[in-house]
């Protein structure tokens, strides 16, 4: 090889070292540069021919090796709209071409980024720091499903979100086994105070369906006293009374004669198949005569002196036949509020998305401890000023009855609401939605609905208020307090990461040594994020001066070689 070839290795080993130093330079200078990857240099000898006696060290190339898949720190940023990707992946970018009346035209290939910084500008595009525009894939509003599979530069929109019509109202809560009324508060002694009294109403308020309820006024069937049972002895030509509701009395005679009953089996058969006595019952056993009612007995002997033994007591109450019209009328509204508990209120939303508030209110109208069954009415408002002859509030239409197990008896999952209409403000068809066990009914101390879930599916119209980043979504937040996916951003991934050619601005191309995107990666996107720059400052500075040191080695080989040529030189002297 000779002095001439020391010396010629020696300047390789120079350039080598200042390639080096170049890119030491750009790390450190880029190590606050946004998801910056810095470039590391390695080295390869060159060897001469030669036989295997005469081998040398040989010269030194330089050559730079990525760290594409070497990740920088994350760092929280205050901009919504910023971005990182933690772990493997690419964002899609296009760079504007041209302009076409403000507006950016794209072409040419993709390109690949890790610089998340994106910002929206004046044309509703998502740009980064180097002016790179996001690219991602369009989400269908109505199923939030991708509508295409090719990433297309994304322009947000400013458009109102329209407004939408309430139709489904989701409804759960638990009502009180015995409701605190302000009727129950008012009167605390008096028996089935609780329970909606339809002899306060000009109209009686309950469903139009058969159900259990109290007497429009005093006890139902009463047979507290001999007197309200029998008008005298009960023999022949006499008269068995009862007395069933407010004062309305069943008579039954006893004789041969059309219409009377000559023995104690067609007096028995009479009373129970009377369906104005619904849930009272007959007996005769020996010539004595039991009625039956409310788990309370009455007992007596025909042609005997009326018996002393009765054991039901004032103000049990009757089973009767609901007969209701389901409307409250203005003139009632007092009575209403008194006799019921509040049920929550809840705004909904009509066509042109003004808001509508529906109050709801429960009423119980039948009982168990009165030996009917647990019943509940629901009413909704129509008229928060009405006149005394207008309906105020409506009837749901439906018994909520409940079995021995606090469940609804059967089961209702919904009930639609036909045509609210609320103040004159027309909304339409709603269904209110119960769910499975959405309505109990358990025992409260203070007597009053515990609402579980009260919402609704409507909403006015709304202007975007802010942009985020949801996961690989990107999400609108609208005034109306709804929110909506925009776009989706897919993020790509190479199987030779480091073989992507690196263009300004912190972007990459496709090379023929990186392979083609892949449409998948392991990494995921995180809001409000941005990855850092790569560099580690010390570990920079440490391979300065290693470098530093090599560079000045590979000159003194220069000074050496120099000295040993002019050695040559003066041989001639």
């Amino acid at each position: 090889m000779g002095i001439l070839g020391a010396l010629s290795t020696a300047v390789t080993g120079l350039r080598s070292q200042s390639y080096s130093l170049e890119n030491i330079s750009g790390n450190i200078a880029n190590s606050q540069t946004t998801a910056f990857k810095r470039q590391d240099t390695s080295f390869s000898d060159l060897i001469p021919s030669g036989s295997s006696q005469r081998q040398v060290a040989g010269s030194v190339t330089s050559f730079s090796r990525s760290t594409n898949n070497v990740q920088g720190d994350m760092i929280p940023s205050p901009i919504e709209t910023h971005m990182a990707i933690n772990g493997d992946g690419y964002f899609t970018v296009g760079k504007a071409t041209s302009s076409a009346d403000g507006t950016p035209v794209f072409g040419g290939s993709n390109l690949f980024t890790r610089r998340g910084d994106f910002e929206i500008d004046k044309d509703g595009f998502l740009v980064n720091g180097a002016g790179y525009y996001l690219m991602t894939l369009p989400v269908d509003p109505t199923t939030g499903n991708t509508s295409a599979n090719v990433p297309q530069v994304l322009r947000l929109s400013n458009a109102v979100m329209p407004a939408r019509t309430t139709t489904t109202i989701a409804y759960r809560a638990n009502l009180p086994l015995v409701p605190s009324t302000q009727n129950a508060l008012d009167n605390p002694n008096t028996p089935n105070s609780e329970l909606l009294n339809p002899a306060g109403f000009s109209q009686d308020p309950r469903t139009a369906t058969a159900s259990r309820s109290p007497a429009t006024s005093g006890p139902g069937l009463i047979l507290g006293d001999p007197a309200d049972l029998i008008a005298g002895d009960i023999t022949d030509n006499n008269t068995l009374t009862l007395q069933v509701g407010s004062g309305a009395t069943i008579s039954y005679t006893i004789g041969n004669d059309p219409g009377e009953y000559n023995s104690l089996d067609d007096l028995v058969a009479a009373i129970n198949g009377d369906a104005n006595l619904e849930g009272i019952t007959a007996s005769a056993d020996g010539g004595r005569l039991t009625i039956n009612g409310d788990n309370n007995t009455a007992s007596f002997t025909l042609g005997g002196t009326a018996a002393a033994e009765f054991g039901l007591t004032a103000g049990t109450e009757a089973p009767v036949t609901g007969t209701g019209t389901g409307v409250v009328l203005g003139q009632d509204v007092e009575s209403f509020a008194d006799s019921t508990i509040p049920g929550g209120t809840i705004t909904v939303y009509d066509p042109a998305g003004s808001p509508v508030n529906v109050q709801l209110r429960w009423a119980k109208v039948d009982s168990t401890d009165t030996g009917g069954t647990d019943i509940w009415n629901l009413f909704y408002q129509v008229d928060s000023d009405p006149a005394n002859t207008d309906p105020a509030w409506m009837n749901l239409g439906t018994d909520f009855t409940f079995g021995p197990n606090q469940q609804l008896t059967p089961p209702i999952a919904s009930v639609t609401i036909p045509g609210l209409t609320v103040d004159g403000v027309a909304v339409g068809d709603v269904q209110m939605n119960f769910g499975t066990n959405g309505i109990t009914q358990f025992a409260d101390p203070n007597g009053q609905l515990k609402p579980i879930e009260l919402n609704q599916n409507g909403y006015a119209a709304g202007d975007v208020s802010r942009v985020t980043i949801e996961g690989n979504r990107i999400t609108a937040f609208y005034s109306n307090g709804q929110t909506a996916d925009l776009a989706e951003i897919p993020l790509v991934s190479f199987n030779a990461d480091n073989m992507l050619q690196r263009v300004d601005g912190g972007a990459f191309a496709e090379t023929l040594g990186s392979g083609a995107p892949v449409p998948t990666a392991n990494g995921t996107i995180q809001g409000s994020q941005l990855e850092g720059s790569n560099t580690d400052i010390a570990d920079e500075f440490t391979k300065l001066i290693v470098t530093q040191q090599a560079y000045a080695a590979n000159t003194r080989i220069v000074t050496t070689a120099d000295q040993m040529l002019q050695e040559v030189m003066s041989m001639k002297r």
